[in-house]
């Protein structure tokens, strides 16, 4: 069985502490059509849980060895997050040096593009934070939280990052931008990370969410010292967050300058979630409905349209509100990631859709 792990690149007998010294997981080889992943693990019984994409895939023990694996065939052009699952709780692989925080690990098909200025982070690395904090404590939408704010570059239009904490403490977006920043790919903007208390609610095309922004995060922002230009605002959202973006640039116009949504939840209309197939309804949902029967004027908003070449059931969501969206009359650009519905996948997007909106 030693030939397996051969395959890959993998030396010495498995389970020996040779092996164990020049491990690496995932490793990947071709299969002629795509690709097939070997995962590792030391220690006991475990399987690997995908962010998206696939069903956990349990890992067999080799021999009576502390080495447990599974090869994935995987599809060609496949960026996924996993994490690796046992009776103690998930864990990030220990063997793979790019992670998403501490409890989760990244793996990419050898065909997949570069993701230029996002650092490898492995689950010991401490992500760097903004320095400034704002305390938020919204009268619409009731409590506190915290919001924390980088002048990426110096600062400039407001970006603003729903799903905050998630590009703080998984991704690390601010050194992200700054390095775009520095290397020209984008201009400087001013970075607001907002995090979601109950994003299933707050981003359910509800109006407070919005009116709580313009009305009191905005002049927050403004008033915080740190530079900004607030009368140009870009809204980045990915899944429930891109809808409720694009749902914002309808219900409040003139509110945001543009708008970078990936894998937007098109499918969502009043009581989807509660359905046995919430994509099942009529293509792009609620926001279709609306675009159709309004007839909206988006003439000087420009929207960033991107989804995963592997959502397969989200496409048809997407491209109908992709469409109604330029008919009536924005800027549109589309785009499609090699990923599923997989953060890992939409941080390029995040910065290459940013940096298109603002017109770079």
């Amino acid at each position: 069985m030693g030939e397996t792990f051969a395959r890959y690149g993998l030396t010495g007998e498995p389970g020996t502490e040779e092996f164990w010294r020049a491990a690496r997981s995932p490793a990947v080889a071709s299969d002629g059509e795509g690709w097939t992943t070997l995962f590792v693990w030391r220690g006991g019984p475990a399987r690997v849980v995908f962010e998206s994409w696939s069903q956990p895939v349990p890992l067999a023990r080799f021999g009576g060895t502390d080495c447990w694996y599974a090869e994935v065939a995987m599809p060609a052009r496949l960026r996924v997050t996993y994490q690796v699952e046992t009776g103690d709780g998930a864990f990030a692989d220990p063997l793979n040096p790019v992670g998403a925080g501490g409890e989760r690990s990244i793996a990419a098909t050898p065909d997949v593009p570069e993701q230029p200025y996002w650092p490898s982070a492995g689950p010991d690395d401490v992500l760097p934070l903004p320095g400034t904090r704002l305390r938020w404590a919204s009268a619409v939408l009731g409590g506190r939280r915290t919001v924390r704010v980088h002048p990426a570059g110096g600062g400039g239009p407001v970006v603003l990052l729903l799903d905050g904490d998630d590009w703080l403490h998984l991704h690390p977006a601010m050194t992200a931008f700054d390095a775009a920043v520095a290397a020209g790919a984008l201009p400087p903007v001013t970075l607001v990370f907002l995090p979601a208390r109950d994003r299933s609610h707050e981003y359910a095309c509800r109006p407070e969410l919005w009116r709580a922004v313009s009305d009191e995060l905005l002049p927050l922002v403004t008033g915080s010292g740190v530079p900004a230009d607030p009368g140009t605002l870009v809204v980045a959202g990915q899944s429930l967050g891109g809808l409720t973006a694009l749902y914002a640039a309808l219900e409040f116009p003139g509110l945001m300058t543009g708008v970078a949504c990936q894998s937007g939840s098109f499918w969502w209309e009043p009581g989807a979630e509660s359905r046995a197939d919430p994509l099942g309804g009529p293509a792009g949902g609620a926001v279709a409905a609306r675009l159709e029967r309004d007839r909206p004027d988006l003439s000087g908003l420009r929207v960033a349209f991107d989804v995963g070449e592997h959502e397969h059931r989200m496409l048809p969501h997407c491209e109908r509100v992709e469409s109604l969206v330029e008919r009536a009359g924005a800027t549109v650009r589309v785009s499609r990631s090699p990923s599923d519905h997989d953060r890992a996948g939409w941080r390029h997007a995040l910065l290459r859709d940013v940096a298109w909106v603002l017109g770079s």
